[in-house]
């Protein structure tokens, strides 16, 4: 159970209310207005927004908020995948185990594993440069995997696809993060329909509680519904 307790982000005369509980695994899209804080709100649970961010997170009753961003049972993909140019693919997954770069034969075989399940079989000595848009989203979505942990932050990192490969991304990232608590931003709906297993909707200072889709997309809130306009 994720639970933000009483959480505000203040950064630069903005500033950001959260203060809900996420039950077990789930699957989460993030939506609002451009600015109205959905990074935020995931770089505040990850962990990097430091003094600015006030209240308490717990994950399964621990709380992590005091941890920094590695010691938190939180991974996080970025829209720019976060792939290291001078580093080889393996070794950029390899990082998502061993920071040093220090691997064990065991841990060359979980790369190579990570790297198979996501169908980038044989490419550990490539260089990101390298890969197409959706080697690079499918290798730091490996990467997360190799992480291990509970919660999984994705902010928007497969905008820059085109629709048929964005749809296999998500159903990619649906499949192979099961059983995890996955948070979500998008601007789509059709992503959150396809995605999605409930909605939080970011808009005028406030993160609001989850709702579950796809009622929350037919049957929106005044505010979500003025958002979404004819897109609904």
């Amino acid at each position: 159970m994720l639970r933000l307790d009483r959480i505000d982000i203040v950064q630069d005369g903005f500033r950001l209310g959260a203060d809900w509980t996420v039950e077990g695994a789930a699957r989460i899209v993030v939506i609002g207005p451009s600015g109205a804080g959905k990074s935020t709100l995931l770089s505040a649970i990850g962990g990097f927004l430091g003094g600015d961010v006030t209240g308490t997170m717990t994950w399964q009753g621990e709380r992590f908020d005091p941890l920094p961003p590695s010691k938190r049972p939180v991974a996080t993909l970025f829209q720019d995948n976060n792939l290291f140019p001078h580093l080889t693919v393996g070794q950029n997954l390899t990082l998502g185990l061993r920071p040093d770069l220090k691997t064990t034969p065991k841990d060359r075989e979980r790369v190579a594993r990570a790297l198979s399940e996501v169908g980038l079989d044989g490419t550990e000595d490539r260089l990101p440069a390298t890969l197409s848009g959706g080697q690079a989203s499918r290798a730091a979505l490996a990467r997360v995997m190799l992480q291990d942990r509970p919660i999984v932050l994705l902010d928007e990192p497969f905008a820059a696809l085109g629709p048929a490969m964005k749809e296999e991304m998500l159903d990619l990232v649906a499949a192979k993060l099961a059983g995890r608590l996955v948070l979500m931003v998008t601007h789509d709906p059709a992503d959150a329909r396809r995605f999605g297993e409930a909605l939080v909707f970011v808009d005028g200072g406030v993160a609001e509680a989850p709702l579950p889709l796809p009622d929350a997309l037919e049957s929106p809130t005044k505010r979500l519904a003025a958002y979404l306009g004819s897109r609904k």
